[in-house]
């Protein structure tokens, strides 16, 4: 007698799933629970038995003329050229027919094939109502749909703020009546105007007007996928940085807390560039350079964009629109660019705060694993929007996007973990420079002991992104490898006052913060020194 045929294992996965589909059927499930009833009583279970024997054999004759049925249909002729598919369940032994007794792993053998003929029948079968609505939808990429929301009433109050306006069109400058009528916030007026095609005429109709909301009430069931529709690219779910730069200058022109910008353009590129790199350095976590609707729900520029509406100064809303935060970066940027071209080199970054940065994390820093600007980095320059990014995690070291920034920055192999030789490569500068400055540095072994018991990374030896994010000390270690001065700063420091402000410390005000109201006070006071000292000659 031949071998049984070995299973290939593609064959075998598909014959154990059709058993387990008939193992899951109700009418097995039934048969197998009788059976096991019958077991417990204590009775025996004899397969010999005429009546097990009945059933036995007209389940097998039902599947049997099921595979017949089956052959016949796939004993059609295939295309020139058309692959052979490999051979089915139905045509694996099964048994001879004719036996009438089976017992023993032979009868298993029979159950198991006739079933499998079964199974394959049943795979066919269309899920059923019920099952399918057993299971909510989850997913509301768009955002949830709300039941209560009655759009023939809103649009009926938008058409009524129309006709308040000649010939039933809005300018921009009426835009903020419709914005609220749509119960949107004000300064969505101008994604509104320009998506209802103003932008290209000037004025929106009713009739645009209408269809666009309508549409877009249809479609988006949240303010932040209502908000990156108005303003994404057609197709696109997603918000680039331009996308944003339409919307941002209506803020300059209108807002009432930047009327003085009127009276310097020049600054208001310069201005809006700073949001938007603000914008996508909170919410883009992702850090693709496309903000999208899921992130944008996560973070609080929705809230601090309302606010705007509320908060006649500007200064108050400190994480994305304060003038007084950008007055300080771009001040600083103009101190390094001495060309005023708005590019910095190499040599222009050593002399921020008097050259704290070592030259090893600097060359980091133009090496592209943080900077935008592709073309800017072949040739080898900093922008002002990628200095925008480098002032804030260098000031404030404690957020998640500036620990992931300075880890990108020291990560030099790019595996996810900073290994002992990395902490080394840039240690070794911090070394010389404080051999320059007459300082005996710590060893190096001394050092890393030290900060392995700050972190406690969770794999020995091993530090990873998650560790500096859990260790809430991050700004220490940070310092330590590539800032001198604030490196010395912690170390006069009380080695437990660090954590004694983290356990006091609301978190109310942040470092970068504190940083520029500390940083716009002295250069307003400079440069009132440099109004008195003119006045005077």
């Amino acid at each position: 007698m031949p071998s049984p045929q070995v299973l290939q294992p593609v064959l075998k996965m598909k014959v154990d799933e059709l058993f387990l589909n008939w193992l899951s059927d109700t009418t097995t499930q039934s048969l197998l629970k009788d059976y096991l009833d019958i077991i417990k009583s204590g009775q025996h279970v004899d397969l010999s038995d005429r009546d097990a024997q009945d059933k036995m054999s007209l389940t097998f004759n039902e599947n049997n003329n099921v595979a017949s049925q089956r052959n016949l249909a796939e004993k059609k002729p295939l295309p020139l050229g058309t692959p052979s598919s490999p051979p089915s369940a139905s045509t694996l032994p099964s048994g001879s027919s004719c036996n009438t007794r089976v017992s023993g792993s032979s009868a298993r053998v029979l159950r198991r094939s006739v079933s499998t003929k079964k199974a394959q029948v049943r795979t066919q079968e269309p899920v059923t109502t019920a099952l399918s609505e057993s299971i909510p939808k989850f997913y509301f990429p768009q955002g949830r749909p709300q039941a209560n929301v009655n759009v023939d009433s809103l649009i009926s109050k938008i058409e009524k703020i129309f006709s308040q306006f000649p010939n039933e069109r809005a300018t921009i400058e009426d835009m903020g009546k419709v914005a609220k009528a749509c119960e949107c916030p004000l300064y969505w007026k101008m994604p509104l105007f320009c998506l209802a095609g103003g932008d290209r005429t000037g004025f929106v109709s009713v009739h645009k007007f209408v269809a666009m909301w309508r549409k877009t009430l249809q479609t988006c069931h949240d303010d932040a996928s209502k908000f990156v529709h108005l303003l994404a690219k057609p197709g696109c779910k997603y918000l680039e940085q331009d996308d944003l730069i339409p919307f941002l200058q209506d803020v300059v022109n209108s807002h009432a807390g930047l009327a003085f910008l009127k009276e310097a353009p020049d600054f208001h590129s310069r201005y809006i560039t700073t949001v938007i790199q603000r914008i996508f350095y909170n919410v883009n976590r992702s850090w693709t350079g496309k903000i999208t609707c899921s992130e944008l729900r996560k973070s609080n520029f929705l809230q601090n964009l309302a606010l705007l509406e509320q908060e006649q100064d500007v200064n108050q809303l400190t994480e994305f629109f304060s003038y007084e935060h950008f007055y300080v970066i771009y001040c600083k940027f103009w101190e390094l660019d001495t060309d005023h071209d708005l590019y910095i080199d190499q040599k222009d970054l050593e002399q921020h705060n008097d050259q704290a940065i070592s030259n090893k994390m600097i060359e980091r820093l133009f090496s592209g694993t943080v900077t935008r600007d592709r073309k800017v980095h072949k040739e080898g320059r900093l922008s002002y929007a990628d200095f925008v990014w480098f002032l804030i995690s260098e000031e404030d070291k404690k957020t998640d996007t500036s620990i992931e920034y300075w880890f990108r920055c020291m990560d030099l192999d790019g595996d996810g973990v900073l290994s002992m030789y990395e902490l080394e490569y840039f240690y070794e500068d911090q070394c010389q420079r404080l051999e320059t400055m007459a300082i005996e540095p710590l060893p190096f072994e001394d050092c890393l002991c030290q900060m392995l018991d700050l972190v406690k990374p969770e794999v020995e030896g091993k530090i990873t992104l998650r560790d500096l994010k859990r260790c809430k000390l991050s700004h220490i270690f940070f310092d330590t490898f590539f800032n001198i001065e604030k490196y010395l700063d912690h170390e006069q420091k009380d080695p437990f006052s660090s954590i004694r402000e983290l356990e006091t410390d609301g978190q109310e005000v942040t470092d970068w913060e504190k940083y520029a109201a500390e940083e716009y006070d002295i250069l307003v006071a400079e440069e009132a020194a440099n109004d008195q000292c003119n006045d005077a000659c």
